[in-house]
């Protein structure tokens, strides 16, 4: 398939950056002080060395992509690689990981929420309603006109939010700690070995945006610019979480708590401003973590053009979503546990393994490439590993 031509139709390379940028950006930014302080400051090499290797692989999806005109979703590349197989394969991580990342997002509203308001009760015909519980609802109808646009030019828009949001927060950050009498005093430590798989999993989270970035890109109405996207969406990302990180990490070092907003100090205006905006992010990122799978349904029942039944199908994810975090509150420890294994899979292991497969029809030559790609597969599979069995140690200590 040629991409050098720019096509007529399709989301501009400006709107682009904002969908990347929200794909990678999100509330893994409140747990970067933390994972420092797990990891020490040597851990910023992996953390940089991660970014490097998830952004590459972002590039392997697009070869993907290129390398057949039937190809459009990671799906596809995975039965272009492997088959019928490599498709069910690719598809149970991808859809599962957003599927869960989704309902985390619920349950991340319902619990700030419920901090910030936690004397609040809903009374609904009668009913009562615990105040958690009617956050989450309040949140579901909030999102769930977003996740019906069906156009990544339209849900730019609502990634400029996110983007915002994360600027306004790192920027309350920063204020607390120069003119709210926090500091920047903490010497932390250079590494701490017993942390450092807690900061590998939660610095892999930071960069797994890869189950959007093939509906990111062939939405590009110039797919010759999505290196250069991806790139300029990889460095903002990185910088942002680099610069909350350390600034978390010299605020409170080794006190710092899994999200950065909880060690802030209470009833102070920059501090509700940073925990506000922090309710914004899932808000804006919602519906590209919806739209991948409401996509691959249509597709399958082939309802695609059919407006009313692609509203159906959305409002249906969503409200299954709203159910699930309503049914299982504490779902999010799931979560972290299959976010560890997924979000290495999906960003490590997956795009080199269909890449190498693809590649090798067409050279059975062991180049430079392939060694990386082995590599990189080999760094996958530890930090998969690692990250499992110590978010399922964490798991099993808070019971």
């Amino acid at each position: 398939m040629d991409t050098s031509t720019p096509r007529k139709s399709g989301t501009s390379f400006l709107k682009t950056c904002f969908n990347g940028v929200n794909a990678l950006s999100g509330v893994g930014i409140l747990s970067i002080p933390y994972a420092l302080s797990q990891g020490g400051w040597l851990s910023v090499l992996m953390f940089t060395t991660i970014a490097i290797i998830c952004f590459y692989t972002g590039i392997l999806l697009q070869r993907c992509i290129d390398s057949s005109s039937l190809v459009k979703t990671y799906p596809d590349i995975g039965e272009l690689a492997f088959g019928r197989k490599g498709r069910i394969i690719v598809a149970i991580f991808m859809y599962l990981e957003l599927y869960l990342v989704a309902i985390d997002f619920m349950i991340l509203e319902g619990d700030n929420l419920e901090k910030l308001f936690p004397s609040v009760d809903f009374h609904v015909a009668g009913l009562k309603i615990g105040g958690k519980q009617g956050f989450v609802l309040i949140f579901s109808l909030l999102v769930l006109p977003t996740t019906w646009f069906r156009s990544l030019s339209a849900l730019a828009y609502v990634s400029v939010g996110g983007i915002v949001a994360s600027v306004i927060l790192i920027a309350s950050v920063i204020w607390v700690g120069a003119f709210d009498g926090v500091g920047f005093h903490e010497r932390g430590v250079l590494v701490h070995w017993a942390g450092i798989p807690t900061a590998m999993s939660l610095y892999s989270f930071c960069f797994s945006g890869h189950a959007v970035f093939p509906m990111i890109y062939t939405g590009m109405s110039n797919r010759k610019m999505f290196p250069t996207v991806l790139l300029l969406c990889f460095i903002i990302c990185t910088l942002s979480y680099g610069l909350m990180g350390v600034v978390g990490y010299l605020m409170y070092g080794e006190s710092l708590k899994s999200q950065v907003t909880l060690n802030l100090p209470s009833r102070n205006l920059s501090s509700s401003i940073a925990i506000y905006t922090t309710l914004i992010n899932p808000f804006t990122k919602f519906a590209l973590l919806v739209t991948p799978i409401a996509e691959a349904i249509e597709d399958t029942l082939h309802v695609g053009k059919n407006k009313a039944v692609s509203v159906s199908i959305r409002t249906s994810l969503v409200v299954s979503t709203t159910i699930m975090a309503l049914v299982v509150p504490y779902f999010a420890y799931a979560v972290a546990l299959t976010g560890s294994f997924l979000s290495g899979t999906a960003t490590m292991l997956l795009p080199c393994a269909c890449y190498l497969k693809i590649r090798s029809r067409t050279c059975r030559k062991v180049g430079f490439e392939q060694v990386v790609c082995v590599g990189i597969i080999v760094v996958g599979v530890g930090l998969v590993v690692v990250g499992t069995s110590s978010s399922l140690k964490q798991i099993i200590q808070s019971l």
